[in-house]
This record gives structure tokens, sequence and C-alpha cells, in this order.
């Protein structure tokens, strides 16, 4: 909402002063001059990026306009299911933490934290590397750099769609003097007509200049930054996994460790203390009323 707020002022502003200074809004309308230029930024984005990256862009962008970010209850629900996990690896054997680790989608505790569950790659690094820990071999410095690495990886991939929306927005400035200079030669082609008829000509060229800018400056670069910005919130949840299951690694409780995650959360998002052991009694509650059923059946 906050995009198409801005957009709307942007465009109010740059439509209200130009009526403001006498000019008319119908001389701006060049479609064909539009056609140019977002035809041939679509074709470079096309060459430059594979389908994969394309698909991605689409999805960021839908993401970056609906503010698809992970909110407060999103790291709560985190928060308890490691909290849960970290309890059950000090107090069960191996085997019967694999049973959950190794098929989470039917594993009671997985489950009674569905909006984790629904984001399959975290699902999948939360996994990986509780199966490390309970191995037994693996040093926490060990598994710290391998996080890193991986979290790494992570932040690169979902910042592609970031750097394709940037080259567009780098792009469009040149396409738009390709569209101007397109209409220019027109324009000189019809260099024997009225004043008044190539002055129409050389004023629509000068349109494939302006829009290439404000597509730019005006659209494009804050969509680009919005995307960029919903991207990185996205990784977070991976940071509060990383934070938690090192402390743990390294002997706090998990009351303990569950707040190392929760100080790598940023402060306009991060929950309260109260909130989060509110959370840790209720994923204590639903982890033991899993257990009984488990051991029911």
């Amino acid at each position: 909402m906050g995009f198409i707020i801005g957009l709307l002022v942007a465009i109010g502003s740059m439509l209200g002063g130009f009526m403001a200074m006498g000019g008319h809004v119908g001389v701006i309308w060049q479609p064909w001059e539009f056609v140019i230029i977002f035809g041939m930024a679509a074709g470079a984005f096309i060459v430059a990026h594979p389908l994969s990256v394309q698909k991605d862009t689409g999805r960021a962008t839908m993401e970056a306009l609906l503010g698809k970010v992970p909110k407060e209850k999103d790291h709560l629900a985190l928060l308890g299911l490691l909290f849960a996990i970290t309890r059950m690896v000090r107090t069960r054997p191996r085997n019967e933490i694999e049973t959950h680790v190794d098929d989470p989608y039917n594993s009671p505790i997985f489950t009674n934290f569905p909006t984790v569950l629904a984001n399959k790659e975290l699902t999948n690094y939360i996994c990986d590397y509780v199966r490390l820990i309970i191995i037994g071999n693996a040093k926490p410095h060990e598994i710290d750099a391998l996080m890193d690495e991986e979290i790494a990886t992570i932040r690169r991939n979902k910042l592609k769609a970031y750097h394709s929306m940037t080259s567009i927005a780098e792009g469009l400035p040149a396409l738009g003097i390709v569209a101007a200079v397109l209409g220019i030669i027109k324009a000189m082609g019809a260099i024997d007509q009225a004043p008044s008829l190539l002055a129409g000509l050389l004023g629509a060229a000068l349109v494939g200049t302006f829009t290439g800018i404000f597509a730019s400056y005006g659209i494009f670069a804050p969509l680009a930054a919005k995307i960029k910005s919903t991207r990185e919130k996205q990784c977070q949840p991976y940071l509060i996994v990383k934070q938690t299951l090192l402390a743990f690694m390294n002997g706090a409780m998990p009351q303990v460790a569950l707040e190392h995650g929760r100080k790598s959360i940023s402060s306009y998002e991060r929950p309260s203390i109260d909130d989060v052991e509110n959370e840790m009694l209720n994923s204590g509650g639903r982890s033991a009323g899993g257990d009984q059923q488990q051991e029911a059946a």
C-alpha cells in the first residue's frame, strides 16, 4: 500500500506541476514512445536473465507490493518451534528426535506451527541443523561457518530479483533517449512541414526522454529498493534459527538460547520477553499434547 500511495503522490505531483505551468497533459500521451521504451526494456530483461529469475522477479514484485514479510506473530511461532525442538533435544533420545526432523510434515511438533511449516526452505534449514546437532560430532564454530555460508547463499538467491529490477531501472534513461532519437529522426523527415507540426513532433520525441527518466527514478528504482527490503526481511528467520541453535550448542538452556534468537530481530519488530514466554508455555503445552498422542498411538 505504501508503494502505491507513494507512486500516486509522485505522478500527481508531476502532472499537477506540469498543468500548473500551463502544460497540456494530452501532449504527454505518446503510446508508441511507451511501446519503444518498455518493449526494449522487456526484451533486454528477457535476454539478461534466465526464466527462473524472470519468474522470481514477478513473485518478488508481488511480495513487495503486498508487504509479505515476517510479522511479529511469525517470529513468535518460530521461537516457539525452536523452544520445543531444543527442549526435545535435551530430554529425548536421538532416534525419537530423528522421526521429527526426517518427516517434519507429519511431526506432532512441527505441525503445531503451520506458519513455519508453510516455508519449506526454512523448515528444511531447521531440520538440517538439528540433525547435525544430534549427530554430536560437529563443533559449534563449524556449524556457525556452515550456517553463515548457507544464509549468504539464500540471501544471494533472494536478491537476484532486486538486481534484475535494478538493471531495468538503470537502463530506462538510455532507452528513453533511444525513443527520443527515433522521434527526432521522424521529426527531421518532416522538416519541410509547418512549424506547428514540426514542434509537435519534437515535443513528442522529448516525451521519450522524460518517460525513461521518470520510469527509472520514479517507479522502477523505488520498486527495486522495496524488493530488496522485503527479501532481506524474509532472511531474518534464518538468523533467528542460527543464533538460537548456536547458543544451545554452546550450552545455553532452551529459554536462554531463545533469547539469543529474539535479540537478532530488529527492535521495532522484536516481540517482548513476556510474549516469548507465553509462546514457550503454549508451545510446551502443544508439544506435550503431541507427545501424549504419539505415546497413545
